[in-house]
């Protein structure tokens, strides 16, 4: 839970306030009418997996993939049987390639094939994910496991006033467009594509900056991106706490926000932007899939991804109303679909038909 730096915390608890509205629930209990687990791809994650396997109970599954929790906690010999254990004695070479070229695991679509939900999805009473292509993957890895779809929820903020939001842009910049891009920094973010799509955006229209939040994961990564986080435009901060965020995304005019290889996640960033009615900009899949095409633009991957980003950037920038009218697009599908309350009705229902009979409390 909060204060800890992870966009699982800050769903964990708006869910917890959202659901203690309809009755009773504890957090972290040493007996339950039925557990309710938030699980991640990251080593963070490995105390609560555990649990989870061993109490078996709901299981939000933030990303549909475990493969970096299991390389960041798990010895070779224990990994290689994890993998086998989910793809049968013909892929043990594979796990011993991929267990020996690990430290490209962040970006290598070798390792995005291979989620390793085998053993949690058996294990669970229910699966809960926020997209369809979440529901595709833990269904490949247990056919038999109860996968229910409900929506990531959206918390509506308390954000800057307009006079506010001027000084606030004021502050970063004189330019009057501003795209930003959140949240942690790693190689799946197409932060380096992003840049190189800004760079041709600015060659055309000077009048434009691209603001670069958020705390890088790799030193490598760090220093591949310096280069292009100098250029001119460009205005760097690193992580941000809930306010700040609210702050800067007010005064932000678009978010980009690429994901690929993508571990079947849906992005709280793309949720929170969506949802104050700015235009974003995502990478075209399963993931993204459920959001109306007229209320994000959707982004290639690919060969064509940077050249397609820098032309919805610039169309962005160019016609008037544009994104106005894709964020107000945005704004009213998360309304209806993304609400806290609905999400937490959704929870509460798939809890209690847990529970044993006459009690009606959740943990």
């Amino acid at each position: 839970m909060p204060p800890a730096r992870t966009g699982v915390a800050d769903y964990a608890a708006a869910l917890l306030a959202a659901l203690r509205k309809i009755g009773t629930v504890e957090l972290a209990p040493a007996r339950a009418d039925v557990r309710l687990y938030h699980v991640g791809n990251n080593v963070i994650h490995r105390g609560i997996y555990a649990r989870a396997l061993a109490e078996p109970g709901v299981v939000t599954l933030h990303d549909a993939m475990l493969q970096h929790l299991f390389l960041g906690t798990l010895g070779e010999q224990a990994y290689v049987a994890e993998f086998v254990y989910n793809y049968g004695e013909w892929s043990r070479h594979l796990a011993v390639d991929l267990w020996h070229g690990r430290a490209g695991s962040g970006l290598r679509p070798e390792y995005y094939r291979y989620p390793m939900l085998k053993r949690l999805a058996q294990r669970s009473l229910a699966i809960v994910v926020h997209n369809p292509e979440a529901a595709r993957l833990v269904h490949a890895h247990a056919p038999a496991a109860r996968v229910i779809e409900i929506p990531f929820l959206f918390t509506p903020p308390e954000l800057p006033s307009p006079a506010e939001a001027v000084r606030i842009r004021q502050q970063l910049c004189s330019a009057p467009f501003l795209f930003g891009l959140f949240g942690y920094l790693r190689e799946s973010k197409r932060v380096a594509p992003a840049l190189r799509a800004f760079r041709a955006v600015r060659a055309e229209r000077p009048d434009t900056a691209f603001l670069l939040a958020g705390e890088f994961l790799s030193r490598d990564l760090a220093g591949a991106i310096d280069p292009l986080s100098r250029q001119p435009g460009v205005i760097r901060t690193g992580y941000l706490p809930e306010r700040e965020f609210w702050r800067m995304a007010g005064a932000t005019d678009a978010c980009v926000n690429l994901r690929h290889p993508s571990a079947g996640e849906t992005s709280a960033i793309s949720i929170a932007f969506m949802g104050i009615g700015k235009p974003v900009l995502v990478t075209g899949g399963g993931e993204t899939g459920a959001f109306p095409p007229d209320a994000c633009l959707r982004v290639d991957s690919g060969p064509a991804e940077e050249e397609m980003l820098a032309g919805y950037m610039l169309s962005l920038r160019h016609l008037s109303g544009f994104g106005a009218g894709i964020g107000r697009r945005a704004a009213d599908h998360i309304a209806r679909y993304h609400s806290v309350e609905r999400v937490a009705e959704l929870y509460w229902n798939l809890l209690c038909a847990y529970c044993r009979p006459a009690v009606s409390s959740v943990a």
